[in-house]
């Protein structure tokens, strides 16, 4: 189902992209993205080190296990199967880490923040006098001596929200509660 979701918004954006330049060259045709999106390009698994310690893998020590598992507040491994465990699961993941930090990012723009970064969306963000002037227009001072400032608001229209049917999408319903199935046999 999530895949389905992903693969229609990436189809939609491919089809906004395709109009908003115009172009009919824009690399990928929304068709395409089927057979694209079918195969993976690449795996997080090339990214960790294989079953048996890689020979750039970093080691780490029992001591510096244990100087972690301090520092962190955490229990010490209970048995000696548990910290070899714990030891290859550091190594893998600072195998991994080494692995992100080798990729090539130059003349890639840093990521600000997970949010539409265009230049459209910074001006619609952006603050000016006429915002600021609209705003501020919202705004009324009562009171004489201690001035109170206070928005002007639109009455809330909530019949909608006070005639939705919260029963409406349980399966079964006694009276006003949900009924929820348990596995245990009733007795």
């Amino acid at each position: 189902m999530a895949s389905k979701r992903a693969l229609l918004c990436i189809r939609s954006y491919a089809k906004q992209t395709h109009s908003l330049n115009g172009d009919t060259d824009v690399g990928i045709e929304p068709d395409e993205l089927d057979e694209l999106l079918a195969k993976p390009s690449w795996s997080v698994e090339s990214l960790l080190p294989p079953k048996n310690q890689a020979p750039d893998a970093p080691t780490v020590s029992s001591q510096q296990l244990h100087h972690l598992l301090r520092l962190s507040a955490l229990p010490p491994p209970e048995s000696a199967e548990e910290e070899k465990t714990m030891l290859n699961t550091l190594s893998a993941q600072l195998h991994f880490v080494g692995e992100i930090q080798r990729v090539d990012t130059t003349n890639v723009k840093p990521l600000r923040a997970i949010r539409d970064e265009t230049k459209e969306a910074e001006k619609e963000q952006m603050v000016t006098m006429d915002t600021l002037s609209k705003a501020l227009a919202q705004e009324q001072i009562i009171g004489k001596h201690h001035k109170r400032i206070q928005r002007k608001t639109d009455p809330v229209d909530a019949k909608d929200v006070e005639s939705w049917n919260v029963m409406g999408s349980a399966e079964r319903v006694a009276g006003k509660f949900f009924v929820v199935d348990s596995e245990r046999p009733q007795e």
